[in-house]
């Protein structure tokens, strides 16, 4: 049996176990042994972050070529109308690559979403929205970059799921264990 850890990674914590500078890391949270990030998130990033001691579920997650949606919820500055969100749609050119067509809606605010902390900025005469962004690739900084490329840059970006895993019953910071192997989650994965 495998160990796999979903974790619900704090704004400011870095997807290792050694801070670096001003960042955390994730041995203040995670005192499981042996596990390793699948799919890293940047530390100004939030949300789901899968650890396992499984190499081939590791690779499952964080290989694009296996090509595992990920669900982004981005609180972008502005109100981006349906034009704007169907370049995000069509695929969208970037300085290095073209990102792949997401899948793109807006959305209200999650629902029992956490303060962050520091707080984003705000702009009183600026409104911002909420989308949800799901993507395959994952390239670094990808949704912040797509989401500037249409005009509307990202103040705030949260992983909500990876495949059908999501944030659901974990408290930011919080984390949870449980032994299963890459074929207990493959359903999960491909739903």
């Amino acid at each position: 049996m495998s160990s796999i850890v979903f974790f619900n990674k704090p704004y400011g914590v870095l997807s290792q176990f050694t801070p670096e500078g001003k960042w955390r890391a994730l041995d203040e949270f995670i005192p499981v042994k042996g596990v390793y990030v699948a799919g890293r998130l940047d530390a100004d990033s939030e949300g789901l972050l899968i650890l396992t001691d499984d190499g081939k579920l590791q690779a499952k997650i964080a290989d694009p070529k296996h090509k595992l949606e990920k669900t982004y919820w981005a609180q972008v500055e502005g109100l981006p109308d349906e034009a704007a969100l169907d370049r995000l749609r069509a695929g969208i050119r970037l300085s290095d690559f073209t990102a792949q067509p997401a899948r793109v809606r807006l959305i209200d605010a999650p629902e029992g979403l956490w303060e962050r902390d520091p707080p984003i900025r705000f702009r009183a005469a600026i409104p911002t929205s909420w989308l949800e962004i799901r993507i395959s690739e994952g390239k670094n900084r990808q949704v912040r970059r797509m989401t500037a490329a249409i005009g509307y840059p990202t103040l705030r970006l949260i992983r909500a799921a990876i495949g059908a895993v999501g944030l659901e019953g974990l408290a930011l910071g919080q984390w949870r264990q449980i032994d299963g192997s890459y074929k207990d989650l493959q359903g999960k994965f491909n739903e």
